[in-house]
């Protein structure tokens, strides 16, 4: 590659896969991300790993930044500072690399990775109008007493700042820009004028919201499933659909504003833009709200490549895993792949003929050692491990082909069991691949 493509690299909290219009939800209002999907590919099937924390999205973007297990890159509940990190490797590729927003993974980190930043905010959550902030600070220190916050939206406030990055960037260098927005994640407080675009009676349930969960999954009282009481009537999960997407056409409106100055600047047709989730959301489905489950509402992410070496208006089906984006930008910018990075490359889905390609058969997601899952293009198998007794289990089994929603657990149909037991052995073998050390007694 002769010339190396600028990267924008968008990540959100708690987007779901299926919270898109261009994704199939004509209710959700998302012009701007679905103007990047037709102007570029993208994929259905990108799933997280998750993590042994109830916050996913600290082991989620652990794994995105390393292209590792999170058996292998999150140790104590923190980023293992041995692996090298992809926007520290684009920086070694020569990259002019910035960061702004959430940031869940230390300040020793952000500053390896990061030549400068703005707007950065070192948590988990928070209110939207009162984000801790914190300047780029050269020495890594981010003290308490540096702190600030602003009284606008996060997604203002960093959209702002990305705008304003790309306004005064002037270096002859490549630049890569780290925007991660702390929406649609609670609580959900849009500005009115995206709230008044959903009216809680107007918002379709989808086809798997239940009253409660049918059976305790091992974490049915965490901090997420109380944001609504039980049972979750009707009338409450669509109050909760309505502002899950006003934050998020909020969200698209900034990122509309962050594509503008790259259309202004003339950078678009050099930058590869990346957008993308760290995990997903239930918001009602199956009873519950959050996203410590093996479903897919809370295990797949949106992932849109647009730029330089990106087909137009291509939707993957294949599957694929969070951990393969390291690599798949290192392909595309021509930075080195560091040691250590596990995950696949997706360009064989960017080629022209690409009907062959197969980059996964099989992905498994983890939840602490309460819940295991994996999946092939069409069957799913979900273990619930008892937190008192790891050798007593439940499984669900899932046709997704026929039941998308995955609304009927078939995993007591005798001609199933072929593939419970093929599904059981992947699983196995992802365990040993991947570094863990759960113990899954035989489902049959």
């Amino acid at each position: 590659m002769s010339k190396q493509s600028n990267v924008v690299f968008i990540i959100s909290d708690d987007h779901r896969y299926s919270a898109l219009n261009c994704a199939g939800d004509k209710t959700v209002n998302t012009p701007n991300l679905d103007a990047l999907a037709s102007e570029g590919t993208r994929f259905e099937q990108t799933h997280i790993m998750g993590g042994m924390s109830a916050a996913v999205c600290m082991p989620s973007r652990s794994c995105i930044l390393t292209g590792a297990s999170v058996f292998r890159c999150v140790k104590d509940n923190k980023l293992d500072p041995s692996f090298v990190l992809w926007p520290e490797a684009m920086r070694q590729a020569g990259y002019s690399t910035y960061g702004i927003g959430k940031w869940h993974n230390g300040t020793e980190a952000f500053n390896r990775c990061f030549a400068e930043g703005n707007r950065i905010f070192f948590g988990g959550m928070n209110s939207h109008y009162e984000v801790p902030l914190h300047e780029f600070d050269p020495t890594g220190t981010y003290s308490n007493d540096s702190r600030y916050a602003l009284q606008e939206h996060s997604t203002d406030i960093f959209t702002d700042a990305a705008v304003r990055f790309l306004e005064e960037y002037d270096s002859g260098k490549p630049f890569a820009l780290y925007l991660a927005y702390t929406a649609p994640h609670d609580p959900r407080t849009a500005p009115e004028e995206f709230r008044a675009r959903y009216r809680d009676e107007d918002m379709p349930l989808p086809p798997n919201v239940l009253p409660e969960h049918p059976f305790d999954n091992g974490e049915m009282s965490i901090r997420d499933e109380q944001l609504e009481a039980w049972p979750r009537t009707p009338e409450a999960i669509q109050r909760h659909i309505a502002d899950y997407y006003a934050m998020i056409s909020h969200m698209d409106d900034g990122i509309g504003k962050v594509m503008q100055k790259l259309e202004e600047r003339g950078l678009s047709e050099d930058t590869i833009i990346v957008y993308t989730a760290d995990h997903g959301l239930a918001v009602g489905q199956h009873g519950l709200m959050g996203k410590q489950n093996m479903y897919d509402h809370s295990i797949r992410v949106p992932l849109i490549f647009r730029g330089p070496g990106v087909p137009h208006g291509k939707t993957v089906l294949g599957l694929n895993n969070q951990l393969d984006l390291f690599r798949t930008l290192c392909d595309l910018t021509g930075a080195t792949v560091p040691e250590g990075v596990e995950g696949l490359s997706l360009l064989p889905y960017f080629q022209e003929d690409n009907s062959s390609s197969v980059i996964r058969k099989t992905v498994c997601s983890a939840y602490k050692n309460l819940q295991r899952m994996v999946k092939n293009e069409r069957w799913k198998l979900i273990y619930y491990v008892s937190p008192e007794d790891t050798t007593k289990v439940r499984i669900q089994l899932f046709d997704l082909k026929l039941d998308p929603w995955e609304l009927e657990d078939v995993s007591g149909i005798p001609g199933n069991m072929e593939h419970i037991k093929d599904l059981y052995q992947e699983l196995l073998l992802w365990q040993m691949e991947a570094g863990d050390s759960l113990e899954l007694p035989l489902p049959y």
